[in-house]
């Protein structure tokens, strides 16, 4: 089967270029780590309660070129942002989140803390570095607030760069457990391993299958389609993703955090309920039985949030098996009811990003749409059909430019509206 369209040749020349430069090394001695982004058709805010979920990874992303830097030094420049980073690995670093208000920090003065929050994942871990490196990233352009995953494809780029500098050997899993310090304990933010596990798992053209309670994974292929099978199901559907202009981290949204703990109240109530007050409060603790039993006891807050949960789910096991038999369309579906659900139950989504959704779901071919990420910020992402794709794009760019023309206005037209193709797992290069 074909590969990734992403990196090019091109975007790998140039970095390697750079980082040349900065160093005064050969440019056949850079490595680059590409680091993709990832959408989330189904399983929509429930990996942090143990969820089913489904991901795949985008022909987009994080390119992090690097040399080791011979020393203990981390020395770091950013193609999005100003100014350089400096910092010792041996350094005793302390969480972001320590006595900090997360609402006043933002990503221009803070993206180097990526970088010191892969070294703080490492030492948490005992792992042993004894260099650090001389390194410049930078994303697709237009995507840094995307809501598909940046700060999971940034903080898996600086981990998997530091361990080839150190020639560690690490495994995919373990890089999840260390992305998911970088989130949790350095970040200070509630979400689960749904980004980091699809940066890390997922292959070309599958659709990743993931159990936040086991851990357990599984890569799901579209079908034999025929003689050409390996590339005609590229030629079925391409992804839109559709930009609102809003910005806004998800450490600087406590609604975020509270509907997390919004779930675990309910998970509590369901376990006491059902006589297993014991077990940890999560909802995956909890049994569909049980819930059906013992969900009138549920106040109406909670109630939604966990009806999210369950019936999210069931949106992820129908979607697998319509993604395996090839019905795209259905799988779409699916994931417009999971959108909605999203709306009604999670409760996220401002004005501008249900507006953007309708739209999107009224574009030429397009199978279904949803908020990607937490609907705090970002893009709203569909599948459609590829023979369309480029009709859909031009209908959502001229209707969300009448509706909100001042959140229009801030994005770059050249990408308010991107089409793109399955990507493959972060790797070295």
């Amino acid at each position: 089967m074909g590969g990734s369209s992403w990196p090019s040749e091109t975007q790998l020349n140039e970095i390697r270029e750079i980082v040349s430069e900065m160093s005064g090394r050969g440019r056949e001695q850079v490595r680059v780590v590409a680091s993709p982004y990832r959408i989330c058709p189904l399983g929509a805010h429930i990996d942090h309660q143990g969820g089913i979920v489904s991901a795949m990874t985008i022909n987009r992303g994080i390119l992090l070129g690097f040399v080791p830097s011979g020393d203990n030094q981390v020395i770091l420049r950013s193609g999005q942002f100003k100014g350089g980073v400096r910092f010792r690995i041996d350094e005793v670093l302390c969480p972001m989140n320590n006595g900090n208000d997360a609402s006043k920090r933002d990503e221009e003065s803070d993206w180097g803390s990526y970088a010191r929050g892969a070294v703080y994942a490492l030492q948490s871990k005992k792992t042993c570095l004894v260099q650090g490196i001389i390194g410049y990233i930078c994303g697709t352009e237009g995507m840094d607030c995307s809501g598909i995953s940046s700060s999971a494809a940034v903080g898996v780029a600086y981990l998997m760069a530091l361990e080839n500098a150190n020639n560690l050997i690490v495994s995919s899993e373990e890089n999840i457990e260390f992305d998911r310090l970088i989130e949790n304990e350095f970040w200070g933010l509630r979400n689960g391993i749904l980004d980091q596990s699809a940066i890390l798992l997922s292959s070309y053209g599958s659709l990743l299958c993931m159990n936040c309670k086991t851990k357990e994974h599984k890569l799901v292929h579209p079908p034999k389609l025929g003689k050409n099978h390996e590339t005609e199901w590229q030629e079925v559907y391409k992804i839109l993703l559709a930009f609102s202009g809003l910005k806004q981290a998800l450490t600087e949204n406590s609604g975020y955090n509270r509907r997390v703990g919004e779930c675990q109240e309910a998970a509590t109530v369901l376990l006491n309920a059902s006589g297993n007050g014991a077990a940890e409060p999560v909802l995956s603790n909890v049994e569909p039985e049980a819930y059906q039993t013992h969900k009138y006891l549920l106040k109406p807050n909670l109630a939604k949030r966990a009806e999210h949960f369950f019936s999210e789910n069931m949106r992820v096991i129908k979607g697998l098996e319509a993604w395996a038999s090839g019905r795209f369309k259905d799988f779409g579906t699916l994931i417009t009811e999971s959108g909605l659900s999203s709306i009604q139950n999670y409760e996220c989504g401002s004005k501008p990003f249900r507006q953007l959704r309708e739209i999107v779901l009224r574009a030429p071919g397009v199978f279904g749409s949803r908020f990607s990420g937490a609907g705090f910020r970002g893009c709203c992402v569909a599948m459609v059909d590829a023979n369309l794709a480029a009709e859909a794009a031009s209908f959502v760019r001229e209707e969300y430019s009448k509706l909100q023309p001042d959140l229009a206005s801030h994005l770059n037209q050249e990408h308010a509206v991107v089409i793109c193709e399955a990507g493959d797992c972060a790797r070295v290069i």
